[in-house]
C-alpha cells in the first residue's frame, strides 16, 4: 500500500462561521483572518494505492460552478486535483474508487464535471465506483434548510444517474471495518448525518482522515465547533470520544482543511486533549 496527499485547491471561509461561539480574539491566534474576516482553508484529499485499487478520498470543489459561485469562496493558489495526481504519475481515469466522507460541495464537487458539449454533467472519474452510505445520501437529496446550500443537486444526482454509486453498510455501533474498501470507518452525526471518517493502518501507524470532524488544528479544543455543524452538542461528544482515543493510541490525523499542517498528533493535558505535534506527510510516512 502507498498513500499520497492530494492538494485540490485552497479557498477562504468566514472565520466566525468556522469557529461558532468561540471569540475571534481567541481563534485568530491559530487561524489568522484577513480584513474581510476570512480564514485560509485547504481541500486536501487522500489517494490510496492498494494492489489493483486506486482509492480517492474526497474530491475537492471541482471547477464546474459559476464564476459568481466561486467568487463567494475566494479560491487562490495553483493547486488542482489533476496536477496533484499527475505529480505521482496518475490520471483521474486510473481511479477505481471515490470515497466521499460526505456530500457538502467542498468535499464532493470534484466528483462531477461538465460533459464535452457542456449540456449536462458526467462523473469526473469514469472508471470509479462512488461510495457513500444510504442514510447520508437520503439526508443530502432531501436537505434541511440549514444545509441546502451545501448539498448541490449537480454534485449529487449525476452520481446516482451514472450507475456508479454504491453504499457502505452501516454498522450497529459507530465504527466498522468496511469490507468493501478494507479500512475502518467512524460514523459521526454532529456535522451532518453519517459523515464517514476513514481509519487506515499504514506503515505500522493509524492514519485518520479527519474531514469535518476536525477541520484544522485550531479546532482541537472541544468547544471549537463550526457554525456549519447541524448538531454541535453531538459534535462535542464525538470529538471528545475520538480525541481521547487518538491521544491514547497516537493516531496521526490527516487534516483536510488545514492550510498550514498536513498531519498532527494530540496528547492529554490538564486542560483536556490538545495539540502534540504537527508534521508534513513525508516526515512521517516517507
Amino acid at each position: 500500500m502507498k498513500i499520497y496527499p492530494i492538494e485540490t485547491g485552497n479557498f477562504k471561509l468566514d472565520g466566525g462561521a468556522m469557529f461558532g461561539v468561540v471569540p475571534k480574539s481567541i481563534w485568530q491566534k491559530t487561524n489568522p483572518a484577513d480584513s474581510n474576516n476570512l480564514i485560509e482553508m485547504s481541500m486536501r484529499c487522500m489517494l490510496i494505492e492498494d494492489g489493483n485499487r486506486l482509492i480517492l478520498i474526497d474530491t475537492g470543489l471541482g471547477n464546474k460552478q459559476s464564476e459568481k459561485f466561486f467568487s463567494y469562496y475566494y479560491l487562490y493558489g495553483d493547486f488542482s486535483l489533476d496536477k496533484s495526481l499527475a505529480s505521482y504519475g496518475f490520471h483521474r481515469d486510473d481511479i477505481t474508487d471515490v470515497f466521499l466522507t460526505h456530500l457538502h460541495f467542498d468535499h464532493c464537487g470534484g466528483s462531477i464535471q461538465f460533459n464535452k458539449d457542456k449540456t449536462g454533467y458526467e462523473p469526473a472519474f469514469k472508471n470509479a465506483t462512488f461510495w457513500s452510505n444510504e442514510n447520508h445520501w437520503d439526508w443530502a437529496i432531501h436537505p434541511n434548510s440549514r444545509e441546502k446550500a451545501s448539498f448541490l443537486k449537480e454534485n449529487i444526482n449525476p452520481i446516482q444517474e451514472s450507475g456508479q454509486l454504491r453504499f457502505i453498510d452501516l454498522p450497529k455501533g459507530d465504527f466498522s471495518k468496511a469490507s468493501e474498501l478494507d479500512f475502518g470507518i467512524l460514523f459521526v452525526d454532529g456535522h451532518t448525518e453519517k459523515q464517514m471518517i476513514p481509519h487506515i493502518t499504514y506503515k505500522g501507524k493509524t492514519l485518520v482522515y479527519m474531514a469535518d470532524l476536525l477541520p484544522t488544528t485550531g479546532h482541537i479544543p472541544l468547544p471549537y465547533v463550526m457554525g456549519y455543524d447541524t448538531r454541535p452538542l453531538i459534535t462535542m461528544d464525538e470529538k471528545q470520544k475520538f480525541l481521547n482515543l487518538a491521544a491514547d493510541n497516537n493516531f496521526f490525523l490527516f487534516l483536510e482543511h488545514d492550510p498550514y499542517h498536513e498531519l498532527c498528533t494530540v496528547k492529554h493535558t490538564e486542560k483536556g486533549v490538545r495539540l502534540n505535534n504537527t508534521y508534513t506527510f513525508n516526515e512521517v510516512f516517507n
